[in-house]
């Protein structure tokens, strides 16, 4: 099955890019929001990101060109004739359903859906959907126009020929992809979150500071970012959800949420998106590490 035509459902950051990714690979892309507000701001990202692109000579053709491609909607009909359908909304596993089982009587019976999860159960969306054999995961990574990674998750029900037309449609929008299977937190999440959440203990018990823990990381393993610059970049909110999906699944302590990340998250502290996390984001361009412990 060729793909010519995808839909994505949601104009956020991953949405977005998502869509950007898609339409600077030749593809005609039409994204599904519930307000115009939300359609104009993520594009108003894309073609600040598109031009970002040409100026640095990237960009095989004009922004204005990848930008035709792209057309936004807030009527779920007009993703009818897509032959793939992403999914990048709210990371609530009740909105996916409800958002897949809508699309399931309106897009043609071929379509392959696909959920960007950062870690809710593949198949638990998949089974709102009578198409089980055609459901799969790809997810991305933020920022997707940069991330080269994309992880193609199979469940016991996808079938081979979907998993290699979607192994060969990241190959189109650039992305190294990567086979996985629906197991909680997939590559990335399963090996990078006990990580992450060991800085956490590691600063709560005094072992070092938030910017010394960064830097010996950072210097000592040729990390890009230290663990609570990236915890930070992510969203300690977007963490923390991520934990308890984790436990709950595995039940192991190194998947279990340090007290100072529930804290922060019940004080509003996500990070960058905040203002404060891990670092006091008053100045953007000189964050200041914060005195937590």
């Amino acid at each position: 099955m060729e793909i010519k035509k995808v839909g994505v459902l949601g104009c956020g950051l991953m949405g977005s890019g998502i869509a950007q990714v898609a339409a600077t690979a030749g593809l005609n892309v039409t994204v599904l929001e519930t307000e115009q507000r939300f359609l104009d701001k993520g594009f108003r990202g894309v073609e600040k990101s598109l031009a970002k692109f040409a100026e640095k000579g990237t960009l095989k053709e004009k922004p204005e060109a990848v930008r035709a491609r792209l057309n936004g909607t807030l009527k779920p009909d007009d993703l009818a004739d897509s032959d793939v359908v992403i999914e990048a909304i709210i990371e609530n596993i009740d909105a996916k359903r409800e958002m897949f089982t809508k699309l399931d009587g309106i897009v043609k019976k071929e379509a392959i859906f696909a959920t960007n999860t950062s870690s809710i159960s593949v198949t638990e969306v998949m089974a709102a959907t009578k198409r089980p054999e055609r459901f799969i995961g790809l997810h991305f990574f933020n920022p997707v126009p940069l991330m080269k990674l994309v992880e193609v998750i199979r469940t016991i029900a996808s079938s081979d020929d979907v998993i290699e037309t979607a192994v060969e449609f990241g190959r189109r929008l650039g992305k190294v992809p990567v086979r996985t299977s629906d197991k909680t937190g997939f590559i990335v999440n399963r090996l990078l979150v006990p990580y992450l959440l060991d800085a956490i203990r590691a600063y709560e018990e005094g072992v070092g500071s938030i910017s010394d823990i960064d830097e010996a990381m950072k210097l000592g393993c040729g990390y890009p970012m230290g663990p609570f610059t990236l915890l930070d970049f992510v969203g300690l909110d977007t963490t923390y959800y991520i934990t308890n999906v984790m436990f709950e699944d595995f039940k192991e302590k190194r998947f279990a949420s340090p007290p100072l990340l529930k804290r922060m998250v019940m004080a509003g502290w996500y990070g960058r998106k905040s203002g404060k996390g891990f670092y006091d984001y008053s100045d953007p361009g000189k964050p200041v590490a914060m005195k937590l412990v």
